[in-house]
């Protein structure tokens, strides 16, 4: 497969409408390759459609075994959908592909339950999950919607990060 570019912050792909996917076909399988494939390149855990430029409501996850090892936990997640936020809203260290270098403390809900279908296109639910692939799949799914994690920052910060990355985007361009 390959390795797409990821779409830096705060590129205005990042936040425009991702469309539901309705064909579930081998150009589905094969975009979900290569979003695992950009996802190992650049040491993630999660990758969204937007994130590559594809504005479609598709997310890959792996959350990595004990030893930090991916590739067992393989997830295509197609149209999820937020059903439940439960438990206390818990601190969480992020980063992020299209922040590369920044990370920052944001605030998730501890339990999730998110309604998707495979890549197949069956329905299907991950009911009440916490930890990591909670704050994980939160983290995604915000992508979906138009959000980037630096959203729940302060004013100051978010203007200091967009004078970051508008400067790497005009380098990146020349």
């Amino acid at each position: 497969m390959s390795v797409r570019k990821v779409v830096i912050y705060p590129d205005e792909i990042l936040r425009k409408p991702n469309a539901e996917i309705t064909e579930f076909n081998e150009d589905l399988k094969t975009l979900a390759k290569d979003m695992f494939d950009t996802m190992y390149e650049f040491e993630g855990i999660g990758l969204a459609g937007p994130q590559i430029g594809v504005n479609k409501r598709i997310v890959v996850i792996d959350i990595p075994e004990e030893d930090g090892s991916q590739g067992k936990n393989q997830l295509v997640i197609i149209n999820p959908k937020i059903v439940k936020l439960e438990g206390a809203v818990v601190e969480s260290q992020e980063g992020c592909l299209s922040v590369p270098g920044y990370q920052d403390t944001v605030h998730r809900y501890e339990r999730v339950t998110v309604e998707y279908q495979d890549v197949e296109g069956n329905k299907c639910s991950f009911d009440n999950v916490d930890g990591l692939f909670a704050i994980c799949l939160q983290h995604e799914i915000d992508h979906l919607e138009g959000k980037v994690f630096v959203d729940q920052l302060s004013r100051m910060k978010i203007e200091r990060l967009k004078k970051k990355y508008t400067k790497i985007m005009k380098e990146r361009e020349e």
